[in-house]
C-alpha cells in the first residue's frame, strides 16, 4: 500500500476505459435504427400505389438481435480491454521504482493507443451514419423510380388502348375503302378488257400490214442486194483485168529497160576495149619509135666519139641501158595494172586518182595509198585494188642496183582512159 501511495500517478490517472464510448456508440446505433424504422413507413405511405403487379419495400437488413449482439460484443471487447488496462496498471505499479521512465513511456503509448482507438471508433460511427444515409437515399430514389415507372406504364397502357381504337377504326375504314376500290377496279378491269380486245384487233391488223410491208421490203432489198453484188463482181473483174494489163505493161517496160541497159553496157564495154586497144597500139608505136631513136642516137654517138674516150662511152652506154630498162619496167607495171583494173561503171572521163606505190627489194608490194583522191570513193578503191591485184613486180630485180633504189617508190595516175 505504501508503494501505491508513493507512485506519481493518481487513481484517475490510469488509462481511460472503453466502456463509456462503447455504450454511447451502441445507444447512437439503436437511436438511428429506431428513427429509420419510424420514418421509412411514413415515406412509403406517401408513395402512390404502383399499378405494377410486383411491389417491394426497402427495409433495413439489420435486426434488433444483430444490434444487441454487436452491443454485447462491444461490451465484451471493452471489458477485456479494461481488464488488460488494469493488469498493465498493476504491472506498471510494481515496476515503478525500477523503470519510472519505462512506465511513463508505456503510459504515453497507452494514451496514444486510446486516442487512436477513440478516433477509429469515431470514424466507424461516421461510416455507419454515412451508410445509413446512403441507404435512405437509395430507398427514396428506388421509390421515386418505381413511381415514375408506374406512371409511365399507365400512360403507355392508355396510349396503347387509344392506338388500338385508332387501328380498329382505320381497319374498318380501310376495309370499306378496299371494297370501293375493288368494285372500281372490277369496273375498270372490264373496261380495260374491252379496250384491250379492241386494241389487240387493231394491232393484229396493223401487224399483218407491217408483215406484208416488211415482206415486200425484204424482197426489194434482196433484189437490190443481188443487183449490187452483180455490179460489184463486174467491177472487180474489170479492176482485175486493168491491174493485170497494167502489170503486164510494167513488166514489158522493165524488160525493155533491162535490155536497153544491157545493150548500152555492151556498147560501152566494146567502145572501152576499142579505145584500150588503140591506146596500147599507140603506146607500142611510141615506144618503138623512142627505142629506135635511142638506138640511132647511140650509134651516132658511138661513131662520133674518139677512141680515147672509149671508157666514158661505155659508161654512157651503160647509163642508157639502165634508163631503157627503167622505162621498160615502168611500162610493165602500167600494163599489169591496166589489165587488173576494173573501171566502175558510169565513171566520168574527168575523174583522176594518184596512187603512191611502195615496193620491196624483190618487187613485192609494201603498200599502196591514195595520195590524190578523185573525189569518188568507188573509183579510188578500184585503183588500189588494181595495184594490189597486179603485184608483185618481180621485174624490179632485173634493174641495176641504182635504178632499183629509184623505183622502190613511185606514183601511178589513174584516169578512165589511161594509167600513167
Amino acid at each position: 500500500m505504501a508503494r501505491r501511495q508513493r507512485g506519481p500517478m493518481p487513481v484517475n490517472d490510469g488509462p481511460v476505459g472503453y466502456g463509456v464510448p462503447t455504450l454511447l456508440a451502441i445507444g447512437l446505433h439503436v437511436l438511428v435504427v429506431v428513427l429509420s424504422l419510424i420514418t421509412l413507413p411514413q415515406r412509403q405511405s406517401e408513395i402512390p400505389e404502383s399499378t405494377s403487379i410486383v411491389q417491394a419495400t426497402l427495409v433495413s437488413t439489420e435486426t434488433t438481435t444483430d444490434q444487441a449482439q454487436r452491443a454485447e460484443e462491444a461490451r465484451a471487447r471493452a471489458a477485456a480491454r479494461q481488464a488488460e488496462d488494469e493488469a498493465r496498471e498493476e504491472e506498471a505499479a510494481r515496476q515503478a521504482e525500477a523503470e519510472e521512465q519505462a512506465r511513463a513511456e508505456a503510459e504515453r503509448q497507452a494514451a496514444e493507443e486510446q486516442a487512436r482507438e477513440a478516433e477509429q471508433q469515431q470514424q466507424a460511427r461516421e461510416e455507419e451514419a454515412r451508410r445509413l444515409q446512403e441507404s435512405r437515399q437509395e430507398a427514396e430514389a428506388e421509390a421515386q423510380r418505381r413511381a415514375e415507372e408506374a406512371e409511365r406504364q399507365t400512360r403507355l397502357r392508355e396510349e396503347q388502348e387509344a392506338e388500338r381504337q385508332r387501328q380498329q377504326e382505320a381497319a374498318a375504314e380501310a376495309e370499306r375503302q378496299r371494297q370501293l376500290e375493288a368494285q372500281q377496279r372490277a369496273e375498270e378491269e372490264a373496261q380495260r378488257q374491252q379496250e384491250a380486245e379492241a386494241q389487240r384487233q387493231r394491232e393484229a391488223e396493223a401487224q399483218r400490214q407491217r408483215e406484208a410491208e416488211e415482206q415486200r421490203r425484204r424482197e426489194e432489198e434482196a433484189q437490190r442486194q443481188r443487183e449490187a453484188e452483180e455490179q460489184q463482181r463486174r467491177e472487180q473483174e474489170a479492176q482485175q483485168q486493168r491491174e493485170a494489163e497494167e502489170q503486164r505493161r510494167r513488166e514489158e517496160e522493165a524488160q525493155r529497160e533491162r535490155e536497153a541497159e544491157e545493150q548500152r553496157q555492151r556498147e560501152a564495154e566494146a567502145q572501152r576495149q576499142r579505145e584500150e586497144e588503140a591506146r596500147r597500139a599507140a603506146e607500142a608505136e611510141a615506144q618503138r619509135q623512142r627505142e629506135e631513136e635511142a638506138r640511132r642516137a647511140a650509134e651516132a654517138a658511138s661513131q662520133g666519139l674518139d677512141r680515147a674516150i672509149e671508157g666514158e662511152s661505155d659508161a654512157v652506154a651503160n647509163a642508157r641501158q639502165a634508163q631503157e630498162a627503167a622505162n621498160s619496167f615502168i611500162n610493165l607495171v602500167r600494163r599489169a595494172v591496166e589489165q587488173a583494173w576494173v573501171i566502175p561503171p558510169g565513171s566520168s572521163g574527168g575523174l583522176a586518182a594518184t596512187v603512191q606505190v611502195q615496193l620491196g627489194p624483190s618487187g613485192e608490194l609494201f603498200g599502196a595509198t591514195i595520195s590524190q583522191s578523185s573525189g569518188d570513193g568507188t573509183f579510188d578503191r578500184s585503183a588500189l585494188q588494181a595495184v594490189e591485184a597486179a603485184a608483185p613486180f618481180n621485174e624490179l630485180r632485173q634493174l641495176p642496183a641504182a635504178a632499183q633504189r629509184d623505183f622502190r617508190q613511185f606514183n601511178l595516175r589513174f584516169t578512165p582512159g589511161d594509167v600513167r
